[in-house]
């Protein structure tokens, strides 16, 4: 047993229902960074909780903008941990797991708005499946919530996820249920924060882009369940400036780290004979990638990615033995061919869809002909 009385998981596991709720307690833990513009939205929707949450912290990674005098001032009841300097969410979230005084944790971004019964959805879903250790809500676009932005994820072979749901109208949307993914889009779940940091927790040195694909993945490959519960909803707002990519110019930091973190993703997490099987339609990708790098004069910080990948090789290859060691699911299991999940944004113009449309059909063509070989 842990300290807060919570019974001890193991991986990929059933053991059948504990004598008393699985969940007694909840951390709800907020990451922080220049927030001031959405905390109190976010920090509301959790107090509206009440006796739910036994405790909410907030995570901030350093904020220079008013989020930490906004705390101060409206919100003494909420605990503060101040980490100082910006490691990316990925320390963020790390760090309030480590803090929070309870096993299970709502983990939530500065930028999300929790409709009332969220966590008594997610924490059913999870009491009711004793083989999962994360749930996640459907989120929906906050300027526009007839608009599904995330509902979970499968893995593309290619080292991108393949969303479920994505800017489809919520009419249209598939599912209104709880079902099993491969994907966690980090935006908010209630995660068994044990079973994560077991796992490694997320991996600090993407600082952001791909962490929470990386952390899911590795839940996978070790035989955890992960869960999207849709009638769960979560409404998301507009995210990092210079990350986050909704209407603006593609932001020369994000192609930084889509080029590095995405090979970081693939050689820690993929077998070897599967990026071997992979390799023609991952090189096609990353010709296409490049592409549309050169026209977006990103070209600079793309080549700047690859370089660090390629320094930062041996810690990566040292985690990698770390994760390969304990598989438990096999690629084959795990991995997909498509659809191909782009932003509206880059595929806006009918040339630009046209051709993605022919890059998904080859992605696709090549998984059909070798995932029967793939281990």
């Amino acid at each position: 047993m842990t300290a807060d009385g919570q019974p001890v998981a193991g991986g990929g596991r059933d053991q059948g229902a504990p004598a008393g709720p699985r969940i007694a307690a909840v951390s709800a833990v907020v990451c922080n960074f220049n927030g001031e513009t959405y905390l109190a939205a976010c920090l509301d929707a959790l107090l509206a909780m009440g006796e739910e949450l036994d405790e909410i912290l907030v995570v901030d990674n350093g904020s220079t903008d008013r989020s930490i005098e906004i705390l101060e001032r409206d919100y003494p009841s909420v605990d503060v941990l101040a980490l100082g300097v910006n490691g990316g969410p990925g320390t963020a979230r790390n760090a309030g797991m480590r803090a929070a005084r309870n096993r299970w944790v709502l983990a939530v971004d500065n930028d999300a708005v929790l409709e009332p019964d969220v966590l008594a959805k997610l924490r059913a879903a999870l009491e009711a499946d004793h083989a999962a250790v994360l749930a996640q809500p459907r989120s929906l676009v906050h300027s526009d919530p007839s608009t599904v932005h995330y509902d979970g994820a499968s893995f593309h072979y290619v080292g991108l996820f393949t969303l479920r749901n994505f800017w489809r109208p919520l009419a249209q949307a598939e599912g209104h249920g709880t079902v099993p993914v491969d994907g966690l889009v980090s935006i908010c779940a209630l995660i068994d924060r044990d079973i994560a940091l077991d796992q490694g927790g997320y991996d600090e040195d993407f600082f952001i882009l791909f962490e929470d694909f990386d952390l899911s993945l590795r839940l996978r490959i070790a035989g955890h369940r992960i869960l999207s519960v849709e009638d769960a909803i979560v409404l998301h707002n507009a995210g990092t400036p210079g990350i986050s990519f909704r209407n603006e110019q593609y932001p020369r930091r994000r192609a930084f780290y889509h080029s590095r973190n995405r090979w970081i993703l693939l050689i820690k997490n993929h077998g070897w004979w599967t990026l071997l099987l992979s390799s023609p339609g991952i090189l096609v990708y990353e010709l296409a990638w490049l592409v549309f790098v050169l026209r977006s004069g990103h070209l600079g910080v793309h080549l700047r990615g690859k370089w660090v990948f390629v320094r930062d090789l041996p810690t990566t290859l040292r985690k990698r033995r770390r994760i390969q060691s304990g598989r438990r699911t096999r690629d084959r299991d795990l991995l997909v061919g498509g659809p191909l999940t782009l932003s509206p944004q880059l595929v806006a113009k009918p040339v630009a869809a046209r051709l993605a449309g022919l890059l998904d059909g080859v992605l696709r063509l090549w998984w059909a002909l070798v995932q029967p070989l793939v281990r």
